[in-house]
């Protein structure tokens, strides 16, 4: 049976995070005559990835971690730098960075039409509608569902159940998540009730007994399974 409701992440699934943060942290320690080679970029966004991890898993806010993310870093290396400033110059930055992952696009129009679509994304509601809003993607998505903006984040519970509640005739039978994170897509669409489909591009392992509907390694299987 095919699915009536898509429900898409952004980063990293119909968004290229990896190549929007290199980017921006790059223009804000340029900007500072930081050093900025590939290992402190990489170092920083393991930081980064560690303080949404937590926010996840509820043990940090989203105004803690836009700050201490970068006071981690900025002690770790022992830059002399305002955490506050950077978080704003950073987020200013990374707001103009939007680039689709390959084949987002032919598939987003591919769809159209034919299911309905709905982007689910945890981050900075500023940040996330300003790179969504200058792809060619955003006129076939009927919503945008951002966690600061719902007050919650995924994998919570009450973040999809904020979802299923604002969108007309919504059905969980009918609905599939795709995304690329097992810990807020995957697990977060379990706990949901509603069906998953893992975009796993570089072959990563699941955790054993985790009840995942689908994996796929490229976009372009989406349709198939969207539209079966």
């Amino acid at each position: 049976m095919p699915y009536r409701i898509a429900l898409f992440d952004a980063d990293n699934t119909l968004l290229d995070f990896a190549r929007s943060e290199y980017e921006a942290i790059t223009d804000c320690l340029v900007s500072r005559g930081l050093p900025h080679d590939d290992a402190v970029i990489a170092r920083y966004s393991a930081i980064n990835d560690t303080h949404w991890k937590m926010l996840e898993r509820g043990e940090t806010t989203r105004d803690r971690l836009r700050i201490d993310r970068f006071a981690v870093f900025f002690k770790e290396f022992g830059f002399n730098c305002d955490p506050v400033r950077m978080a704003d110059d950073y987020m200013a930055a990374l707001s103009t960075k939007s680039y689709p992952m390959d084949g987002a696009v032919e598939l987003i129009e591919n769809l159209t039409g034919r299911c309905r679509m709905f982007i689910i994304t945890n981050g900075i509601a500023l940040v996330q509608n300003a790179r969504f809003n200058i792809t060619p993607m955003a006129p076939h998505f009927e919503g945008v569902f951002i966690s600061e903006d719902v007050g919650c984040a995924k994998p919570e519970k009450a973040f999809f159940d904020h979802v299923a509640s604002h969108i007309p005739n919504f059905d969980s039978r009918d609905a599939l998540i795709i995304g690329d994170s097992l810990t807020s897509d995957i697990q977060g669409g379990i706990q949901a009730g509603i069906d998953t489909c893992w975009f796993n591009p570089h072959g990563k392992t699941a955790p054993a007994g985790m009840s995942i509907t689908h994996t796929i390694a490229n976009l372009n299987e989406v349709e198939a399974i969207l539209l079966e």
